[in-house]
């Protein structure tokens, strides 16, 4: 899994969609999921600390795990169906760990909330991420070519033993 966090909220130039943008670390890869007007403004809200005077969906969602002493201890994106992500939030009451089923846009909105870490799978970001850092990875692949280009049966070898043990 890679950890991810949330870069902003963006517009589809065509059809004007939000999009949330999630970015890994390296800021190489960035995964866009498309949600709708009123989780963007709650992924919104929570990006500018924003404390509406009664409590919204996902603020009443973390006051009924801070009054169970239920804590968020992470979110995973784990799926990508027929462009459609799936989302797990990991909760922990106790010794107690239950997973429970969320949109990914609800998941997102509530971590901002509690600060809790997003992850999410390498399959579904080999699949979905597009390229920040195109200089980056043309320059990592070019050294893994280089890498290779000289790699010889011996080195493997000496790395790796002859198989006897």
């Amino acid at each position: 899994m890679i950890e991810m966090k949330v870069a902003g909220i963006a517009l589809d130039a065509i059809t004007r969609s939000p999009i949330v943008l999630l970015k890994d670390a390296s800021d190489r890869r960035a995964l866009p999921i498309y949600i709708g007007q009123e989780q963007a403004r709650a992924i919104m809200g929570a990006l500018e600390n924003q404390k509406p005077p009664r409590p919204l969906t996902h603020d009443l969602i973390v006051n009924i795990l801070e009054t169970w002493n239920m804590t968020l201890e992470k979110v995973i994106i784990h799926s990508l169906q027929k462009d459609t992500f799936y989302a797990a939030l990991i909760v922990q009451q106790g010794e107690v760990k239950k997973e429970i089923d969320a949109r990914p846009s609800d998941a997102i909105a509530v971590a901002l909330r509690t600060n809790t870490p997003i992850w999410v799978m390498e399959e579904v970001v080999a699949d979905a991420s597009i390229p920040v850092d195109r200089d980056a990875d043309e320059a990592e692949q070019e050294a893994f070519r280089e890498f290779i280009s000289n790699l010889r049966p011996e080195d493997l070898i000496k790395r790796f033993g002859n198989g006897d043990s």
